[in-house]
């Protein structure tokens, strides 16, 4: 192997430091739980549900693993450079970063209520904007920024307009940093899940429309959080390195 295709070496003795946005539930909960499963210390991002961010971080405490629960609104700057100072202080560094925090609102386009696309885009895109640029510029040599988009952007289901558009954007926007982390070793992807079975998406949905999307993959069913969790996981780790600038559809073949 030429030295122009020799993969670059990193420090393997010390721990691998993983901050995760949405940790208080749903996938962004499962994500914490599987990448502390895979020996990260994990500082666990909630901007609300603060017992479940807790008792998570408590949780792998009592296993032997090592978590914190950092309350931060992913639009606001500050809160987020506190965040990701706390990962620093507390366990010298960040080397992966995935971003669970997300906001849904559905309502047909003629019909929406433009506070509710001003909040909606306030979380989906500022809010990924600004934890990408603290990721872009701390995540170290090695490491991963993972983000979240959704498979529905190449569904374009009604009533998810707002929500796609949002999406749409957090996907752009990590194409293009993946291509400005040039030379630092650091990957940027998103991941799109389809339907999968969270609070956020069985919310405000009949039995016949849950039964009815989750008979639309070739697998036959929703997704599950656990599901998502593993392509996270191997996006985060090593072995999903050479993984660079994708948008990864997890959604068990619906598009």
């Amino acid at each position: 192997m030429s030295p122009q295709a020799t993969p670059p070496q990193h420090p393997t003795d010390r721990p691998r430091v993983a901050i995760v946005t949405g940790g208080s539930r749903g996938i962004g909960h499962e994500t914490v739980k599987r990448l502390a499963a895979d020996g990260y210390a994990v500082v666990i991002g909630y901007g609300g549900h603060r017992e479940s961010a807790e008792a998570a971080a408590q949780d792998i405490a009592a296993a032997g693993g090592r978590a914190v629960a950092v309350r931060a609104d992913v639009a606001d700057e500050r809160q987020v450079a506190a965040l990701f100072d706390t990962a620093e202080s507390e366990y010298g560094g960040v080397d992966v970063v995935v971003h669970a925090a997300g906001r849904l609102y559905l309502a047909p386009i003629a019909e929406l209520d433009l506070a509710e696309l001003d909040a909606l885009h306030r979380t989906n895109i500022r809010g990924t904007f600004v934890v990408a640029q603290q990721a872009a510029r701390r995540i170290r040599a090695g490491g991963a920024l993972i983000t979240f988009s959704t498979s529905i952007v190449g569904l374009a289901l009604p009533t998810y307009g707002a929500y796609s558009a949002s999406k749409g954007a957090t996907e752009a926007l990590t194409m293009i940093l993946a291509r400005e982390l040039r030379g630092r070793d650091v990957t940027a992807n998103t991941v799109a899940p389809g339907p999968t079975a969270t609070d956020l998406f069985l919310e405000g949905k009949d039995e016949e429309t849950i039964a009815r999307m989750a008979a639309q993959p070739p697998l036959e069913r929703l997704g599950t959080p656990t599901d998502i969790a593993e392509v996270v996981a191997f996006l985060a780790s090593p072995a999903g390195h050479w993984v660079n600038g994708q948008v990864i559809r997890a959604n068990g073949g619906i598009v």
